[in-house]
């Protein structure tokens, strides 16, 4: 999978230096970091497909930068590391990383890893996105839903003449049945708003 915009983050300047080099012949564009600092700015700046990470760097560690990465960004994250022991590999796993690669490294040898990762990164973020469009969708529905009921109490009209009430109006207007809705709904908390306390309630208050 070649032509990605890759982030590699080490403080060892050599491996970064070889790592990137090796990357750029495989066809991707690499962004580099000698700092976790670094790394973050560079991510802001100019979002990678993928982020490959130190796991232990001086100041902000590779799984800082992989927090940031998952809180503000929908970049997917490998690790590097200088261990392999199990403790390490469920520190990845726990900050959600797609990878995990033991130094010394061999540029052909991880290649098929950063492959897999940037695939299953564009996997994750399609279920993601897709996720957002349906929760977009229900809230709209019930929003519509809403405006429909409060249709039907105003003008004592049956959900079908309701709805139809709200649709001929948004087509009207030229404006989605969805936004007409939203409007509605805020006509009656605003109204509900102003409107003045009850006498019973006042009379228990003076």
């Amino acid at each position: 999978m070649t032509g990605a915009t890759l982030l590699i983050a080490d403080d060892d300047r050599l491996v970064l230096a070889t790592l990137a080099e090796g990357l750029r012949r495989a066809g991707h564009t690499v962004l580099e970091a000698a700092s976790g600092d670094e790394a973050i700015a560079i991510a802001g700046e100019q979002p990678p497909d993928l982020a490959i990470l130190d796991m232990r760097m001086p100041g902000r560690s590779g799984v800082d930068v992989a927090v940031w990465l998952r809180e503000r960004t929908d970049t997917p994250f490998i690790f590097l590391s200088a261990y392999g022991d199990t403790a390490a590999v469920e520190e990845a796993v726990r900050a959600g990383a797609l990878g995990y690669l033991v130094k010394p490294l061999d540029v052909q040898q991880i290649l098929p890893t950063i492959d897999a990762a940037l695939m299953r990164g564009r996997e994750l973020n399609a279920l993601l996105e897709e996720e957002a469009q349906l929760s977009a969708a229900l809230r709209l529905g019930r929003q519509t839903s809403l405006a429909v009921g409060i249709l039907m109490a105003r003008g004592q009209l049956t959900e079908q003449a309701a709805f139809n009430q709200l649709r001929t109006q948004a087509r009207a207007e030229r404006r989605k049945v969805s936004d007409l809705a939203v409007e509605v709904i805020k006509a009656v908390e605003d109204g509900a708003a102003a409107a003045p306390a009850p006498a019973a309630a006042k009379s228990r208050r003076s």
